[in-house]
């Protein structure tokens, strides 16, 4: 039996010993994949999308991919349309965006491959993706509450204090939550390193000081009666000394903001787009809020530069409710080099957004907006494959 916090082994779909068979092939795809540098998670979640379809085209006599038409990828869109999760809520039209996108791109990829003559899914049409703001934002007082849920008085109620204060403090993605070691944070600089974020890429983002205060709390009580030699660095374990895992940490957030009787849902992401809220709310320029985000790029916004994280830091300490002591007087930021001159962080000003900035402010939520329904359907493809 394996150990606490791991995933259960998945069952075998399609006919491996066929070597023009969906398994065979939608197991090349995703070794190509590896071999091209994508990260685990994007391969992960690509494999999840070909195990639904290949499973339907199982139902239906549908073994190989050259028998597979335009008309059949078109019947398998409806089906996700009308398909019902456990809950009995239909997919988001996010999440059938997902998973008929992978389902395309593995067509594409063998005719490239020249594993088909054509491409049955060159001219499938997607559903168009809902441009919605984030439903559900905490205010201070709803952050506060929920963060507040843990008992700290127990071992493990530090341990989710301070991961809730850090998903307050610097809106990192679960992921990134799972994956921080010990040395990623630095107490002295206030700063934590998410190394191999979505598409692979290091940023160093600030952390707050009350985040820090709770995570030097954990790590000097807490953490030393949990870990399990070999110690691997892991920051936060679970109590058999494992590193978290990503269902996990979103089912713990979940039962914590549903205990704060707040009247709002949502789980680590929630956190994420209260961060971005909130900081923007308080002043922040929404490129500093892009940063901190580790969004490489807004699709209509091309006046975005790199910020230092110096600069980065001053603006997250004077827009960042979550402090220790509000400081006496806040710095006079100024706007990185070559950016157009916009109200960097001054709360107190009666600066109005122009119009331009705030379409800005509306595309960086609508663009957290698609990172939830990006982990929703990670989520519901985790537990159909289980």
């Amino acid at each position: 039996m394996g150990r606490r916090g791991q995933r259960k082994p998945r069952l075998t779909v399609g006919d491996v010993t066929d070597p023009r068979g969906m398994a065979r092939l939608s197991s090349a795809h995703l070794e190509w994949m590896r071999v091209q540098n994508y990260s685990e998670q994007t391969v992960t979640g690509r494999e999840k999308h070909l195990r639904r379809f290949t499973l339907w085209c199982e139902e239906r006599s549908i073994t190989r991919p050259t028998d597979v038409t335009k008309p059949i990828l078109e019947r398998y869109a409806r089906w996700l349309y009308h398909h019902r999760k456990d809950d009995g809520r239909p997919l988001s039209f996010g999440s059938q965006y997902g998973q008929l996108m992978g389902v395309r791109m593995f067509f594409r990829w063998l005719a490239r491959q020249n594993h088909i003559l054509s491409n049955p899914a060159s001219e499938l049409e997607l559903p168009r993706r809902e441009r919605r703001l984030p439903k559900h934002v905490l205010t201070i007082s709803e952050a506060e509450a929920v963060i507040n849920q843990p008992d700290i008085n127990d071992a493990l109620g530090v341990r989710d204090r301070a991961m809730l204060e850090t998903f307050y403090s610097t809106g990192m993605r679960r992921m990134e939550l799972v994956g921080l070691k010990i040395l990623d944070v630095d107490f002295e600089r206030g700063t934590v390193i998410v190394r191999q974020g979505k598409g692979k890429k290091d940023r160093m983002i600030p952390i707050g000081d009350r985040a820090l205060v709770w995570t030097e709390k954990y790590l000097r009580e807490v953490r030393p009666s949990l870990v399990v030699e070999p110690d691997d660095g892991s920051l936060f374990l679970t109590k058999d000394g494992t590193p978290l895992i990503a269902d996990h940490l979103s089912s713990l957030v979940k039962r914590y903001v549903e205990a704060a009787s707040i009247g709002k849902t949502g789980a680590c992401h929630l956190f994420r787009h209260t961060m971005a809220t909130l900081m923007l709310e308080g002043g922040a320029d929404v490129r500093y809020i892009q940063q901190m985000l580790g969004h490489s790029r807004l699709e209509t916004t091309e006046v975005y530069t790199h910020v230092s994280i110096r600069t980065l830091k001053a603006v997250h300490t004077a827009t960042h409710p979550a402090r220790l002591q509000r400081a006496s007087s806040e710095p006079k930021l100024l706007p990185p080099a070559n950016v157009a001159q916009t109200s960097v962080c001054d709360p107190d000003s009666n600066h109005a957004p122009s119009e331009d900035e705030s379409h800005h402010r509306e595309e960086l939520l609508l663009s957290l907006v698609a990172e939830a329904a990006e982990e929703e359907n990670s989520l519901v493809a985790s537990h159909y494959s289980s």
